[in-house]
């Protein structure tokens, strides 16, 4: 009763189901199961009788029974055109399919209040039926998830489902699914109804489900039980004769079947003493993982084989895909599809490889030519020339890595899916990453937030400035655009750490890997050189540490001397880290001017030598800075040999003072997110606010995209965002309780004192033409007019100056109490969702870019530390002995903006300027809101892998 039997390669595989004028193609997903396997779910249509026939005779009399509450051994050709003829509004079926075939089905019929068959009713009966041999692969819970999202976009709130008691695992399915259930039993059948709205249990579910399955699936690629290399030459100087090689030279002492595979191979012959086949077919044991080298024309044939042949997951190191232009994207997308229909993840295409240093199972599917040393670091890349300097760079400072994977176009595993894994991976400790682009920013953000509150995840993201995606990367439309700065706020909230270069990476993740986090920022500087001393003492103070005083043991220290210095520091109290700098001891002729013409010295000393009792002295300080829990490292200046010497102890050595101190700012703040995020669990909160009216803000918002404006916006080129008049941009902010202070007309002198009479005095009168908005350097502005006389003279001097009172817009205000003007906003990205912005209005915004982020929705403590994070935040606080504002009141005013984004998706974008905050209160001074048509979010639908 196994399918996992596949048809012959060489026959035409079955027709795929006609493109029906209804037919839901949206419906349509991959998925990955419990055992890092894929499939493939769809509707089912009469084009899949045959399919169905031969899925249910597959199935065992036990399950049948389950299905039918009967013995039900064969389907009539009424089940049949039953099960597979369906309106896909009331009546709809899914299978999920894996080589061509059912593995699983599932239907529900829409019925009414009372059971019977409807047309309107919002209840539907649901019945599943999975092959035995899929059992236990996470099936079932899969349809669910899709079953339950088509029925909601038809219109069905909740199912209905009859099961036996003892079929345990179907009611496990439903229990387990996370929905607000009600369940009873009567006549004996278990009989259970639950809500289809998603809740905050069952999208916790579906993530630790997507979670475990992706993480399965690279544990399948890094640990297969066979490879083959598919492609390798008699030439020694191809790609799949140098994969071959590597794969064997890093498999030294495994017995782990290797098989070659080239078509043209004679018949019994051998390449580098492994047998050789002429295709994966003819091998006679299973294989889980194919490195692919042939060239792309051979590609698609190559995985049909590979699919039929079992092979659990793919390394295609050939080239010629999306890099190449469309029509490689189109191929990229056709093996993508090819391949998960035959239940095989992808590597690549265009791949670098694959490489595990597991002792028991090493890897080297890859063109690196030696397997590195085994360490904690698990590596990503998504460039091959960036990946062999990553692992040039891990040799070089002697690091080992756990894993390492450099994907080329990432057609299907992505960074994401590694992240998963290494988040379960014990060899794993610290995970480094070098970016190119994202395939999927939100989940991103979800799994590297989880994954760095238990390590450390650090970043090197490419095309910072440009934006631009390197040839053959697909993205998304939503996130081709992304912004640095909504990238820095994402890596910022995930606790993902955020480095420059390749050597920082590096230098950061050494440390992290290595020492203790710091409990703080108060830094020792303990060391023979007063000079390097004081550069390291700079360096701290420019990275926003709190250095001590640098002590100076002279260049006359011993190791003792380093000794007691260090042991007092790590003893104090008020020290959270510490920093040892080195030169040379003085005597020493291997360093200076002569080192280039003296020789080495009987001792083996030579240029770079250093005093092993100072090493010594570092060494024992390092156990002891790992007991007080503080870390300690070292700032050194031709020393070639030390760092080699305190490898052993883990003590990182830096051979320059500032790459020390950026290491250690990165710890410190990554240290800080880590306490942050666990008092968060206990403190952080959303607050209730009271003023709050969703009901009343969405029937605003409702009724704003009904109107002919808006519908005429949607056909203009750039989507449909609309904004909104000023008045109902104030009306909808009032439902959240942000109150915008209310600006009067002031065409002319009469309309401006009749302006006045309304508010009371005093009042300030503006330009609000959108040339003039915010610019009070042109002069657009009047301030404390507090009476008639003053006021007309006023509008007559702004209606000369800015070319006519119409022409300004011209408003007569409220007068602000005075305090510090900010700028509050929120745009929602497509890719990543809402984000938060807050910072002081006018220059230090807009030229200097002094602006904080948040990704909504924002805590108590979130909105706390985006005041508190940008530059001019001293302007707040009472800086120069000025009188502080009310900060909360601020912080009041950035929950409520958050809560209102996050309640209505269509607030494309909230923008509050100025906010002029005082000492008691604030006044909202200037508000734009712009709204869309509801966004599709895919994070809250059912698990689907992407198909870019």
């Amino acid at each position: 009763m196994d399918d996992s039997a596949a048809p012959n390669p060489e026959q035409e595989p079955r027709p795929a189901p006609p493109a029906e004028p209804d037919y839901p193609q949206h419906w349509e997903a991959d998925i990955l199961l419990r055992d890092g396997g894929t499939a493939r779910i769809r509707p089912i249509t009469p084009a899949d009788a045959g399919r169905l026939v031969e899925f249910y005779e597959q199935v065992s009399d036990q399950s049948k029974y389950f299905r039918f509450f009967a013995p039900y051994p064969r389907l009539s050709d009424k089940d049949v055109r039953r099960f597979t003829h369906h309106d896909f509004v009331n009546r709809v079926g899914l299978a999920v399919v894996v080589r061509d075939r059912f593995i699983a089905t599932v239907r529900y019929d829409r019925i009414d209040p009372d059971g019977r068959p409807s047309d309107t009713g919002t209840d539907a009966e649901v019945a599943f039926l999975v092959q035995d041999a899929h059992q236990g692969r996470g099936v079932a819970s899969a349809l669910l998830e899709h079953i339950a999202a088509v029925a909601q976009e038809r219109g069905i709130r909740r199912f209905q489902a009859e099961v036996l008691p003892e079929n345990r695992k179907m009611v496990k399915v439903f229990t387990d699914a996370g929905y607000v259930q009600r369940r009873s039993f009567a006549d004996g059948v278990v009989h259970l109804e639950f809500d289809l709205e998603p809740t905050a249990a069952s999208l916790a579910v579906m993530r630790a489900r997507e979670h475990r399955a992706e993480a399965r699936s690279v544990q399948r690629l890094l640990t297969p039980r066979s490879v083959a290399v598919i492609g390798a030459s008699r030439t020694p100087q191809t790609v799949g004769r140098t994969l071959l090689r590597d794969l064997l030279a890093g498999a030294v002492g495994d017995d782990r079947p290797v098989y070659a595979v080239n078509r043209n191979a004679a018949p019994g012959s051998e390449l580098d003493g492994v047998p050789v086949h002429r295709s994966v077919l003819d091998i006679p044991g299973p294989v889980d993982l194919a490195v692919i080298a042939v060239p792309a024309s051979a590609v698609p044939a190559t995985v049909a084989e590979c699919g039929a042949h079992g092979v659990q997951g793919l390394v295609v190191v050939t080239a010629g895909y999306a890099e190449t232009g469309p029509e490689g994207r189109d191929r990229q997308r056709a093996l993508v599809r090819q391949a998960r229909a035959a239940g095989m993840r992808v590597i690549g295409p265009n791949a670098f490889g694959l490489l595990s240093t597991d002792p028991d199972r090493p890897l080297n599917a890859s063109l690196a030519p030696v397997l590195p040393e085994r360490g904690g670091f698990g590596v990503f890349c998504q460039s091959g020339a960036i990946g062999v300097a990553l692992l040039e760079s891990a040799h070089r400072r002697g690091l080992g890595i756990s894993s390492f994977a450099s994907v080329g176009n990432r057609a299907d595993v992505s960074g994401n899916d590694f992240l998963q894994y290494w988040a379960e991976d014990p060899a794993t400790d610290v995970v480094l990453l070098y970016l190119e682009s994202f395939g999927n920013p939100r989940k991103f953000t979800r799994i590297a937030r989880r994954l760095a509150q238990a390590k450390p995840v650090v970043v090197v993201k490419g095309a910072r400035h440009t934006g631009s995606l390197p040839p053959g990367h697909a993205v998304p439309a939503t996130a081709t655009g992304l912004r640095d700065a909504t990238v820095d706020a994402l890596f910022q909230q995930a606790g993902v750490t955020r480095v420059d270069t390749i050597t920082e990476l590096y230098d950061t993740g050494e440390l992290l890997a290595h020492q203790p986090l710091p409990p703080g920022d108060r830094v020792a500087v303990i060391g023979n050189s007063d000079s390097l001393g004081l550069l390291t003492h700079d360096a701290c103070l420019s990275a926003g540490l709190r250095p001590r005083t640098p002590v100076d043991l002279t260049t006359a220290a011993t190791g003792d001397n380093f000794r007691i210095a260090l042991d007092t520091a790590l003893g104090d109290p008020g020290v959270d880290a510490v920093i040892a700098v080195a030169i040379p001891p003085l005597g020493n002729q291997s360093w200076g001017p002569r080192a280039a013409v003296l020789p080495t010295g009987p001792d083996g000393s030579g240029p770079g030598a250093d005093d092993p009792e100072i090493a010594a002295a570092l060494l024992e300080a390092g156990e002891r800075a790992r007991a007080a829990g503080k870390p300690l490292l070292l700032a050194h200046l031709a020393l070639t040999d030390l760092p080699g010497r305190l490898r052993p102890g883990g003590i990182p050595a830096y051979p320059a003072p500032e790459r020390a101190v950026r290491a250690l700012a990165h710890a410190v703040h990554y240290a800080g997110w880590r306490r942050r995020m666990a008092a968060a669990e206990e403190t952080a909160r959303v607050p209730e606010l009271d003023r709050i009216d969703e009901a009343g803000a969405r029937v605003l918002v409702e009724a704003a995209l009904s109107t002919r404006t808006a519908i005429a916006a949607r056909t203009q080129p750039g989507g449909a965002r609309i904004t909104l008049p000023d008045a109902d941009a104030a009306a909808l902010l009032a439902r959240y309780g942000i109150d915008v202070s209310p600006a009067l007309p002031a065409p002319d002198e009469q309309s401006a004192v009749r302006a006045a009479g309304t508010l009371g005095y005093p009042v300030a009168l503006k330009a609000t033409a959108p040339h003039l908005r915010h610019r009070p350097d042109l002069g657009s502005v009047r301030l404390d007019l507090t009476d008639e006389e003053g006021l007309r003279r006023a509008h007559r001097e702004l209606d000369g100056l800015l070319g006519g009172a119409a022409q300004a817009a011209l408003v007569v205000q409220r007068l602000a109490p005075r305090g510090v003007d900010t700028v509050i906003g929120a745009t929602v990205d497509p890719a990543v969702g809402a984000i938060l912005s807050f910072g002081l209005a006018g220059a230090p915004a807009e030229l200097l870019g002094d602006v904080a982020h948040r990704l909504v929705p924002a805590t108590d403590q979130d909105v706390a530390s985006l005041v508190r994070e940008v530059r001019a935040a001293p302007l707040l606080f009472g800086w120069r002995g000025a009188e502080a504002v009310d900060t909360d009141a601020l912080e009041e005013l950035l929950l409520r903006v958050s809560r209102l984004v996050d309640d209505l998706p269509e607030v494309a974008s909230v923008d509050l300027e100025p906010v002029v905050v005082a000492p008691h209160g604030l006044a909202i001074l200037g508000a734009r809101v712009r709204i869309a048509p509801l966004p599709v979010r895919s994070d809250l639908g059912p698990r689907a892998m992407s198909t870019l």
